[in-house]
């Protein structure tokens, strides 16, 4: 049954004379009556007797009415909320390491702030997990920084970053080329990370020659092993150590004919229905001071 024929029957319960209801709904009398013995049909026996030019409530209708008008109600009602323009509901959003921990955090929170009826479940993973969420539908939406081809999904770009190789090595403050920190001992990103991929891809051949000598997940660990060792280097988001360069605690190695510049992205699968909520909070987002 539809909640047309619904709204159709309790109308009629209301005003037995299919004509005033045509004329109250400006709808045809034809159409009011179709959907009536569509639903009768439905339920597998008539609501109405049918005296005269009325349809009055029979025994069978009046039960069929006790029983369904407190869901009715509530089912206009949910109706209703889900037409006006109202922000709400409830996302799943994945951010990988550098945009959850710096950028996202703040976005989410600011979005909470201004719309109250909204839940948003979020959590920090690196860039292949989120992609693959998204794809299998386990994620609304994610953002990334790695680049990503998959034909399910759409990216947009939302910001931009600059990747560095920093050391807290006073000495190596100057420009170098790439070979001579072969020595030094490499502290990389887990495998499937957006900064160790792009890294390693901006450096083609020479990524065999590197002495990776940890793998880490988490920034706090990475600058602390570079402050105690000065013989430890890594590549990392400009974004994320921006404290620690102000302060002069970690530097900038500038590499010679080596440049990381990557974007960051937005992504959802192609076929994700784009609710008010999804939308609203994607331009939110977007429209972000964080990414500057």
């Amino acid at each position: 049954m539809t909640l047309k024929e619904l709204d159709f029957f309790y109308g009629l319960c209301q005003s037995p004379h299919v004509s005033q209801l045509s004329k109250k709904l400006s709808i045809s009398q034809s159409a009011i009556s179709l959907a009536i013995k569509s639903l009768e049909k439905k339920l597998g026996e008539p609501l109405f007797d049918r005296i005269g030019k009325k349809l009055v409530l029979n025994e069978r209708g009046r039960v069929f009415k006790e029983k369904t008008y407190k869901s009715f109600l509530a089912l206009k009602d949910a109706e209703s909320f889900f037409q006006e323009e109202k922000i709400s509901g409830s996302l799943y959003v994945a951010s990988s390491k550098t945009i959850g921990n710096f950028m996202t955090t703040s976005i989410i929170f600011d979005f909470l702030s201004q719309y109250k009826e909204v839940q948003i479940q979020h959590q920090i993973q690196n860039s292949s997990y989120i992609i693959e969420h998204v794809k299998s539908g386990n994620l609304d939406m994610g953002f990334i920084e790695s680049e990503c081809s998959e034909e399910e999904l759409i990216k947009e770009v939302v910001g931009h970053d600059e990747l560095v190789v920093v050391s807290s090595d006073e000495s190596l403050k100057k420009e170098l080329y790439l070979d001579e920190l072969f020595s030094k001992k490499w502290i990389l990103r887990e495998k499937g990370s957006g900064t160790r991929d792009i890294f390693l891809e901006a450096i083609g051949k020479l990524s065999k020659e590197l002495n990776v000598f940890m793998e880490y997940r988490d920034f706090a660990e990475i600058k602390e092993l570079l402050l105690k060792n000065k013989d430890a280097v890594t590549c990392i988001s400009k974004v994320s150590v921006q404290k620690e360069l102000q302060s002069h605690e970690l530097k900038v190695i500038k590499l010679k004919n080596i440049k990381v510049k990557r974007n960051f992205y937005c992504i959802y699968h192609k076929n994700k229905y784009k609710s008010k909520l999804l939308e609203g909070f994607m331009e939110f987002a977007k429209k972000s001071s964080v990414w500057n």
